[in-house]
């Protein structure tokens, strides 16, 4: 596996870890932390989903000519996400601890199964795909220096 996907891998990991941080506060009923940690998971997600649809997306329809792909598909299911997330958001914001507890149920299961799809689909084939793709996503190069 690349750099650039481990650190895709890893990122998916993070934000995983923030929302099951605010799953747990919530829990605890303890409003603020899970807002605290809600605000930090829709930071990473933001960055991440960023990076995915400004970079790594573009990168893979240019290098395969595949427009209406799986690419595609992960746009729509982020915008799913972000409407949950963003559900999930007010509820905290209005002190609904219960209902965001649900939100965040049904958010947990969209991103698990969205990143199965980009770990072992996307990914696998952006790295078959894409020359260079640390330098894609601005990880790093494997050039020498001697490029211009």
């Amino acid at each position: 596996m690349s750099q650039a996907m481990m650190k895709l891998v890893t990122q998916h990991n993070e934000c995983d870890d923030q929302l099951n941080r605010c799953e747990a506060a919530l829990h605890k009923g303890d409003l603020a932390s899970a807002g605290r940690n809600f605000r930090l998971f829709s930071e990473f997600l933001d960055s991440h989903f960023a990076l995915e649809e400004n970079k790594l997306f573009p990168a893979f329809e240019k290098a395969t000519g595949m427009t209406s792909g799986p690419t595609v598909v992960m746009r729509g299911e982020h915008a799913e996400i972000r409407s949950l997330r963003d559900e999930a958001y007010a509820a905290i914001e209005a002190n609904q601890a219960q209902q965001a507890l649900a939100v965040i149920d049904t958010l947990n299961v969209l991103i698990q199964q969205h990143n199965v799809k980009e770990e072992n689909v996307l990914y696998p084939m952006c790295g078959g795909s894409i020359l260079n793709l640390d330098a894609a996503l601005d990880f790093g190069s494997t050039c020498c220096g001697s490029c211009s």
